[in-house]
């Protein structure tokens, strides 16, 4: 007995769904495309022309995720914001080195592919491309039975901007009396939903569709509000600023220092601002110390900008015509590179 002839499609990849799915979003990617695009849609890379607007300019790269944000979109089905969310965290990740977007590229995992749910995840990124002024000129939809099980899947991204290197921001640029200003964030972004999840499956729990305690809408609303691009509320001034920290995974604590020289500390007035809901929420149900709960989340600070005294109202007349209404967030003091919570 001859045993069957085998195929691509018998092992669980289907090449079909692949072209569906290339074929949904070629529009999508196609309506990001700005002046520094090389080619068109399906190249095996994509082109970009190096920008000669700015003086010895260096090219500033950064990779990531969204982590377990993806299983509340999953459980939620609601698959077309955390595109927007990773275009919008890794926006940030390189604004703090003063860099302005130029291009994106996106991975995306499944143990088997959906054309639809392709489409709304890469939806996601083109809206995030555009709203930054970066062009997705590529990337990758993988799919990997056996890897992944039904219904996840994996989302990463790659961003590469650009910047004067006389103009790059860091540590080297803070000076002892400079100020810190808080940018408020949307809500967790795309950090600590590991823990967010455990409390509100485990504790609270709570369904995607229920609403969440305090308000703000049901649970995948609250859960799945899009991670904020600070772009446009800190790219008028960058002249003005001295260093910006985006906070991520770490919080403030494992966050702010990476912008501090080592010979300064930074004092974080937590009476400043009110926590959001959300945070008060997971922190009393998961009966969190304050501690963990610093080190986790963001607390509602997306993104600190550090600056002279002078500049503080320029910064946030900025960020106000962004939509992102800052404050003075404390001040630095002379230390070793270390953030203290007052």
């Amino acid at each position: 007995m001859t045993d069957e002839a085998l195929r691509y499609g018998s092992a669980g990849v289907d090449i079909d769904a692949s072209n569906a799915a290339k074929n949904r979003i070629r529009k999508l990617v196609e309506s990001t495309f700005t002046s520094g695009v090389v080619g068109g849609f399906g190249g095996f890379g994509g082109m970009f022309r190096v920008p000669t607007d700015v003086e010895r300019p260096v090219l500033v790269s950064s990779a990531d995720g969204v982590g377990t944000k993806i299983k509340v979109a999953i459980e939620a089905n609601r698959h077309d914001t955390i595109g927007r969310d990773l275009v919008n965290h890794c926006v940030n990740d390189i604004l703090v080195q003063g860099a302005t977007p130029l291009f994106f590229l996106d991975y995306v995992a499944f143990g088997k592919l959906d054309p639809a749910v392709v489409e709304a995840i890469v939806k996601g990124v083109a809206n995030g491309c555009r709203e930054n002024g970066c062009a997705l000129i590529g990337g990758e939809t993988a799919e990997m039975p056996g890897l992944y099980t039904l219904p996840d899947y994996d989302l990463a991204g790659f961003i590469v901007g650009y910047v004067g290197e006389n103009r790059i921001l860091g540590s080297h640029r803070v000076r002892p009396d400079d100020v810190l200003i808080g940018l408020p964030s949307s809500g967790l972004h795309t950090n600590g939903y590991s823990l967010a999840r455990k409390i509100v499956h485990d504790r609270l729990k709570l369904r995607p569709d229920d609403a969440f305690p305090g308000g703000g809408g049901a649970v995948a609303d609250v859960l799945l509000a899009e991670h904020r691009s600070y772009l446009a509320a800190v790219k008028p001034v960058l002249d003005r600023v001295h260093a910006l920290a985006h906070i991520t995974g770490g919080g403030l604590l494992e966050n702010l220092d990476r912008a501090l020289p080592k010979d300064l500390d930074a004092v974080v007035e937590t009476s400043s601002w009110e926590v959001p809901n959300v945070f008060r929420v997971l922190q009393n149900a998961g009966s969190v110390r304050a501690a963990e709960m610093y080190r986790t989340f963001n607390m509602g600070v997306g993104m600190v900008v550090i600056c002279a005294p002078s500049d503080i109202n320029a910064v946030l007349s900025a960020a106000s015509e962004a939509g992102s209404v800052g404050w003075i967030l404390g001040s630095l003091r002379p230390g070793s590179g270390a953030v203290i919570l007052s």
